[in-house]
């Protein structure tokens, strides 16, 4: 029996991206494997959804959803640390990790399939990862194949928007965000490699899965290149990371990680996920809630169910941690507390 682990992924999935990094941290042994219409068979033996990535472990069970991965290895693959010892700092990478996760999806996917040279670029990728390989090497029947499913990707995406809360209501809270956490980062990170020192971490692996995906998209690339070129030794570390010391402690990464916390998580994801929580179990059709003094009001089709669940999961994450007065302290000065409680 094979000792490696199989990731059923994509280069344009955050979450698959995210999984891969955490493996080649471990050193995990594993094959990256495309997903695509030549491994449809398998891919569906084990997956429960049809959602990347799905790891198939060498017993052949099938996990999927990253945080879920890594959880499962962390047991089965101890060293090298993917989180800090230290309470503190281990529930604040849980809650950056479920920030990007939730709230950081939506800053890529709006990023991706708002302007139309995005949807053009995104869907021409798609459509490449999906040409079924008895055709890829026809070279008029290839482009014709990719021609087509890349139009029907773009007008199936293009109107999708809705699905991440992203409208003409929305749309300024979710760049003004993204502009915000970007500029931050790049203070944070100016005299470390990672968000907690030198070791990466959860919130490293779900952070940059985020950021990475939307420096892959042209609109995205242009700015974060042009005004958080900073970022880009971290960007392109993940991709392979690798222990270069130790975490700091909380003192010395206070000063510029608390403004993100307060301004990030406390004004604008914790609100968000909460109110949709609240207007889930109203049976509402729509969340309206104030970020930042302005109105953000969106549908709750589609997948806003997930978000119920996740946030009762990173509550009862905190329950494990609650008794910690220093993160109490923290958390209430960061304006979290009382979404946690």
């Amino acid at each position: 029996m094979s000792n490696k682990y199989k990731i059923f992924g994509a280069e344009l999935s955050p979450y698959s991206v995210k999984t891969r990094s955490y493996f080649r941290y471990k050193g995990i042994s594993h094959k990256w494997i495309v997903r695509g219409s030549s491994n449809s068979k398998e891919f569906q033996k084990y997956a429960k959804l049809p959602i990347v990535p799905l790891v198939i472990t060498p017993d052949k069970e099938g996990i999927q959803d990253s945080t879920p991965i890594m959880d499962k290895m962390e047991g089965i693959f101890p060293e090298p640390k993917a989180n800090p010892d230290d309470e503190v700092l281990k529930f604040i990478s849980l809650l950056l990790e479920e920030y990007s996760d939730e709230w950081g999806n939506k800053q890529m996917f709006h990023y991706r399939w708002k302007a139309e040279e995005d949807q053009n670029a995104t869907s021409r990728r798609i459509a490449e990862m999906n040409l079924p390989l008895s055709i890829k090497f026809i070279p008029i029947v290839n482009t014709l194949t990719r021609n087509r499913i890349a139009r029907s990707v773009k007008e199936r995406m293009r109107n999708r928007l809705w699905v991440i809360g992203s409208n003409e209501n929305t749309e300024d809270r979710i760049t003004e965000s993204f502009h915000n956490l970007l500029s931050k980062l790049v203070i944070h990170l100016e005299d470390r490699k990672y968000i907690f020192g030198n070791l990466p971490c959860y919130a490293d692996f779900g952070l940059w899965g985020q950021i990475y995906n939307a420096w892959t998209d042209p609109t995205a690339r242009k700015f974060i290149e042009n005004e958080y070129s900073d970022l880009l030794p971290w960007l392109n570390q993940m991709l392979y990371p690798k222990e270069e010391g130790d975490y700091e402690v909380w003192e010395s990464l206070a000063p510029t990680l608390m403004p993100i916390l307060k301004e990030e998580l406390g004004e604008i994801f914790l609100p968000w996920t909460s109110a949709v929580t609240e207007s889930m179990q109203k049976q509402e059709k729509e969340v309206c809630v104030i970020l930042k003094g302005k109105e953000f009001k969106h549908s709750l089709g589609g997948p806003q169910k997930y978000h119920v669940k996740s946030l009762a999961i990173l509550r009862k994450k905190y329950d494990s941690f609650k008794d910690n007065k220093t993160l109490t302290n923290i958390l209430a000065e960061a304006n979290c507390l009382k979404y946690l409680s």
